[in-house]
């Protein structure tokens, strides 16, 4: 690769201008030189100086006329510019040194080879020079162009001090691992698993950061596989350690329903790039290890995994810090109906049965209907077969019940307001009682989705409840 050809951009030269006119070495550094050999797009770009990254910063935004697009971290000796889409991040060339009860270093002056000594992998310890006598020039002190060839997640220096330094470190190379679909190389992996009790120093915010860049990768099961094999994830998410394994009793046994699970979420991710889909296909299961019994006629069973589920995952989001908002509910709704679809497959279609379905889920229907195809993981061949074509049965009566009744997100014709109205009504138990049988009516097929019909019925519910409308 030409890296002169490949770095000729404006931006780049006028970086190294400055830095020459400062008598500063500056480099492109980090991920943007790794994603530039991978062929990655890249607008984050990080330079490193050996120097003051934030002189350095501030002379070049004078220079382009971006001095309001310059934020200064002085604390962390960092500068970033906001340059036409592009975030250009600078520091100056450093050493660190770690305290065992943190990752937060303790930061010296240093050279280039210091700087690249401390980045995390070697593939993300390549350096690219700006200054003009050697611009292009590629600096690989660690063979991390080699490892790149080789598909490889390699630690510069001994990967357990690169791990205990900074545990972090230990879920980015699984995330890493995930995303370009490398494999970590086995005296890193080792480490890994070594180190991996030191992840209790990291907040929960960092680690559910690289749990969602492992969830948006176009294989999550990889990093949730590796998470497993080396000890971590019975630390950060026992409930889903939880699920792996398989109990026997009298002969009979179950399905991993770990493993279960990651196929489930690979089936999804090929399908959606809905990270809470994605998520929903994760915990969609969570609660079988909590509901797992053995009956000598039926077998194992897991009764009311799908309520149980529901209940469990906003004591899973609060612990590890993901949004208690919208996306949270979104995933609750998801785990709960996840087994209405099947059942609708097993047993005869009512239209009564579909439209509580199009009722419940609401514009979360397709996604539902997707995680629950993704459900489908049986071995057998013709079993899937089946399943997916009574699927699209149920889909296609979706369809011609959504069209006659317009079920989906409705609110009975007559409303709450309306019901007071008409019986002199302040809010109280037998409003709602009223309309709750309306919506029932519709749903059950008693009565059509229509205002007239509806307000028949609400004066015999309401005459039965012995209240008549006001004259």
């Amino acid at each position: 690769m030409n890296l002169k050809e490949k770095i000729d951009r404006p931006i780049f030269h006028t970086i190294g201008a400055v830095a020459d006119e400062m008598g500063q070495p500056c480099y492109i550094v980090g991920g943007y030189v790794r994603d530039l050999f991978l062929e990655r797009p890249s607008k984050d770009i990080d330079f490193v100086t050996v120097g003051s990254g934030i002189a350095l910063a501030e002379r070049l935004a004078e220079r382009l006329g971006q001095a309001k697009q310059l934020t200064v971290f002085s604390n962390f000796g960092t500068a970033q510019l906001r340059y036409r889409r592009l975030e250009l991040e600078f520091v100056g060339a450093r050493r660190e040194s770690y305290n065992r009860n943190s990752r937060k270093p303790i930061v010296e002056d240093g050279t280039l080879d210091d700087d690249q000594k401390r980045r995390d992998f070697t593939i993300n310890a390549l350096a690219i020079s700006l200054n003009a006598d050697s611009y292009g020039d590629l600096v690989d002190p660690f063979g991390g162009l080699d490892d790149m060839h080789r598909r490889l997640i390699r630690t510069p220096l001994d990967p357990d001090v690169t791990f205990s330094d900074d545990p972090l470190r230990m879920m980015r190379a699984i995330r890493f691992a995930t995303q370009l679909n490398f494999d970590i190389l086995a005296e890193t992996f080792e480490s890994i698993a070594r180190n991996r009790e030191r992840i209790e120093i990291i907040s929960r915010e960092r680690i559910a950061d690289e749990l969602s860049k492992i969830m948006r990768s176009s294989r999550p099961s990889r990093g949730f596989l590796l998470l497993e094999r080396c000890g971590l994830l019975s630390i950060i998410f026992p409930e889903l350690q939880a699920l792996k394994g398989v109990d026997t009793k009298d002969g009979r046994g179950h399905k991993d329903n770990f493993l279960h699970t990651m196929q489930v979420l690979d089936n999804v991710a090929e399908k959606s790039e809905n990270e809470w889909l994605r998520w929903s296909a994760l915990l969609h299961d969570i609660a079988k290890p909590v509901t797992k019994q053995y009956d000598p006629q039926l077998g194992w069973t897991f009764h009311n995994h799908n309520f149980i589920g529901k209940k469990m995952i906003p004591g899973i989001f609060k612990r590890m810090k993901l949004p208690m908002n919208e996306k949270m509910k979104y995933v609750q709704k998801m785990v709960e109906l996840h087994m209405r679809p099947i059942s609708l497959v097993e047993e005869e279609v009512t239209d009564s049965a579909v439209r509580r379905l199009i009722f419940d889920a609401g514009d979360d229907l397709d996604d539902l209907m997707l995680l629950c195809e993704a459900d489908i993981t049986s071995k057998n061949p013709e079993k899937v077969r089946r399943y997916l074509a009574n699927y699209q049965l149920v889909r296609q009566k979706m369809v011609d019940i959504e069209e006659k009744d317009r079920i989906r997100n409705f609110q009975p014709p007559v409303s709450g307001d309306e019901i007071m109205q008409v019986f002199g009504l302040e809010p109280c138990r037998e409003v709602g009682e009223i309309k709750e049988r309306l919506k029932n009516a519709i749903l059950d097929g008693e009565i059509p989705n229509e205002r007239d019909a509806a307000y028949r019925l609400m004066l015999e519910v309401a005459a039965e409840k012995g209240l008549y409308p006001q004259s």
